[in-house]
């Protein structure tokens, strides 16, 4: 079975100090790294967002940050500012070893969709192209690893596992928002599909 590290988000504005950080998301980043040589092959996806994005609590006036409100896909959390093309903010941390990469999936540059999943974007219907990589390459098993837990490595997994993959996270080099019960849920949500979390 080839057996693919699919690593999420690890970019600047997802870790200490960034617009939309994650406690302890740049801890995660040696282990990551120390990873990937086990691996066939390794996939790492960016957010992409361009200035304006529909899903930035800016973009909506009077609305705050983390409110949720329903968009033609249904519920849209709307974020900070964050990850938009070109900016420090949207790199990959810099201790992260992304030369290892075979792949870069960029998500999320549909200024009217936004896109958690590496395989779909919110509308669960748009591919990001991932899946066919993926099936071209042979790869049938995913290791999931990054940022957050609760959000696009969620969604990632739980597409990943309706695809057919068999998948796995690493709850250890993975951390979460955390927002409103979400870890919980997610948790459960990718169990529920016949994730293996490890």
């Amino acid at each position: 079975m080839t057996h693919a590290l699919l690593v999420i988000d690890v970019q600047n504005d997802f870790c200490p100090g960034g617009a939309l950080a994650v406690s302890e998301g740049d801890l995660i980043v040696p282990g990551i790294n120390a990873l990937m040589d086990a691996f066939d092959a390794v996939i790492l996806t960016q957010d992409w967002h361009p200035a304006g994005h529909s899903s930035f609590a800016s973009s909506h006036e009077g609305a705050a940050p983390m409110s949720v409100v329903d968009f033609p896909y249904g519920p849209q959390v709307l974020w900070p500012d964050h990850c938009i093309q070109g900016t420090d903010g949207s790199e990959f941390h810099k201790d992260l070893a992304a030369d290892r990469a075979d792949m870069i999936i960029r998500k999320g540059y549909n200024p009217a969709i936004d896109s958690y999943s590496a395989f779909f974007e919110n509308d669960h219907t748009t591919p990001t192209g991932l899946e066919g990589y993926c099936r071209t390459r042979g790869i049938e098993a995913l290791t999931l690893v990054g940022l957050a837990t609760d959000f696009c490595v969620n969604f990632s997994t739980v597409d990943a596992a309706k695809l057919g993959f068999a998948v796995t996270v690493r709850q250890d080099l993975c951390r979460a928002i955390d927002f409103n019960g979400s870890l919980k849920a997610a948790n459960q949500g990718m169990t529920d599909a016949g994730v293996t979390l490890a």
